[in-house]
């Protein structure tokens, strides 16, 4: 191995040097899946995976410091300057009894096997790197320059062995902006119930995925809808449909069309603001009422903090990503009154960890709707003034402080903590030793 202070190589460069030896030692040896897509699209690949006639025992033979991660599915991870590469054997797959996990696996020494058992035909081919060559067996260039999803073989029996290639399809799709061709788009509307029985954790990951790498995120949204697994994943989200919203506010339509329209005019994303995005309304449907000639949604945030949280813990989210996405949720509303707030109250909420996402739902929120941002605009500013001060300054007053005023240990320690800061806060008293002596007046008021 290269020292790694010095090494040069790329991930490519790294695989054609495994690909080389293979082939040198007698091996079929091509690169293989993704890699191949991408370099085809004129898109740079960030791994490169090997596809070889040679058994797990003869990779390792050949390079002794691999991985040996998932050998029973013929997969060796072989370590080259830095990089790391996936080397697997050509296989043959049994049923998938689970619908995600084959029951067995055969290693075949034929590399159209291989190419049959994959997934999708834009990732069933093969590139030799040596013979500069690409070994295409199922018409993957040709659904590439089609811009199609297509299933290798039928895709009842592609989507039926592994449930989670609906998914997938869905993915591939908003990602590249390429359309499902018309069998595979029926074969999952056929099978899309199925997605229930893959594990919470799996369609998290591929709902995440999905979002982060589509081309416009709503349409990746919409296109779940329009396939029916959008009801077994989200039913929550499915939900919005149809919810009416007030015309004067929301001239864009119901409450999917506006989250949609919201997930589509994201710049930067991030999964916490995805999900906050998705789940922002959520409670609207459960609140809707008509009153005061309007369409009202009393409650629907306190609401939302709950079903996100519900939706969440259901989809084995981390217990930050909730607490974050659920704050954002909760919060929504409170952007409506930011330039009445009290100095105090405003800077708490700008000093909070997940302000960031709070004012981009809002800005998307504004911008899908009617269109102000006269308070995004606000924050933005007063968030820029305080640049050069603490957002949230270290408080003057301190609990052992508290004590010292006769205070007994207990809840009122905090609250009367929590009224100093607030004065402070406000700018109102502008030294510690004022804000005590106000203090030591207001609790002993409180006493008398």
């Amino acid at each position: 191995m290269s020292n790694p202070e010095n090494h040069t190589t790329t991930p490519e460069s790294a695989a054609r040097f495994v690909t080389e030896r293979l082939q040198k030692n007698g091996h079929v040896a091509t690169f293989a899946g993704g890699c191949v897509r991408d370099r085809l699209l004129d898109k740079q690949p960030t791994d490169f995976d090997i596809a070889t006639d040679a058994l797990p025992e003869r990779v390792v033979e050949l390079f002794p410091r691999a991985l040996e991660v998932g050998k029973a599915f013929g997969v060796i991870i072989v370590q080259h300057d830095g990089h790391d590469i996936e080397v697997a054997t050509f296989r043959l797959e049994g049923g998938y009894e689970d619908g995600r996990h084959p029951e067995h696996v055969s290693f075949s020494t034929n590399i159209e096997d291989d190419a049959h058992r994959r997934d999708f035909t834009i990732n069933a081919m093969f590139y030799d790197p040596v013979a500069d060559k690409v070994l295409d067996f199922v018409h993957g260039r040709d659904d590439l320059e089609k811009r199609i999803i297509r299933c290798v073989g039928k895709a009842e029996e592609r989507f039926g062995d592994d449930h989670l290639r609906m998914l997938r399809a869905v993915r591939f799709a908003s990602r590249f902006e390429f359309t499902l061709d018309a069998e595979t788009h029926e074969a999952i509307q056929t099978h899309a119930a199925q997605i229930q029985r893959i594990s919470p954790e799996r369609i998290r990951e591929e709902l995440t995925r999905t979002f982060m790498q589509a081309q416009r995120a709503g349409d990746a949204l919409t296109l779940l809808d329009d396939v029916g697994l959008l009801e077994h994943v989200l039913p929550e989200v499915a939900a919005l449909k149809g919810t009416e919203q007030p015309p004067q506010y929301h001239p864009e339509g119901d409450v999917f069309k506006h989250v949609v329209l919201m997930l589509n005019t994201m710049d930067e994303r991030t999964p916490e603001l995805i999900y906050a995005v998705l789940f922002h309304d959520i409670g609207k449907p459960a609140t809707a009422e008509f009153s005061d000639g309007r369409i009202r949604f009393n409650g629907h945030a306190e609401l939302g903090e709950t079903m996100a949280q519900t939706i969440m813990r259901r989809l084995r989210f981390s217990n930050q990503m909730i607490d974050d996405v659920a704050a954002c949720v909760l919060r929504h509303m409170r952007f409506i009154d930011v330039q009445k707030m009290r100095k105090a109250k405003l800077r708490r909420m700008i000093g909070a960890p997940v302000f960031p996402t709070e004012l981009e739902l809002h800005r998307l929120d504004c911008l899908s709707s009617h269109g102000m941002l006269d308070n995004f605009d606000f924050l933005t500013t007063y968030r820029a003034d305080m640049l050069a001060e603490p957002v949230l300054p270290k408080p003057w007053i301190t609990g052992r402080d508290i004590l010292g005023l006769d205070v007994k240990e207990g809840p009122d320690v905090g609250k009367w903590h929590r009224l100093a800061y607030d004065q402070q806060l406000d700018g109102v008293i502008t030294s510690r030793e004022a804000l005590l002596s106000w203090l030591a007046d207001a609790i002993a008021t409180e006493r008398d």
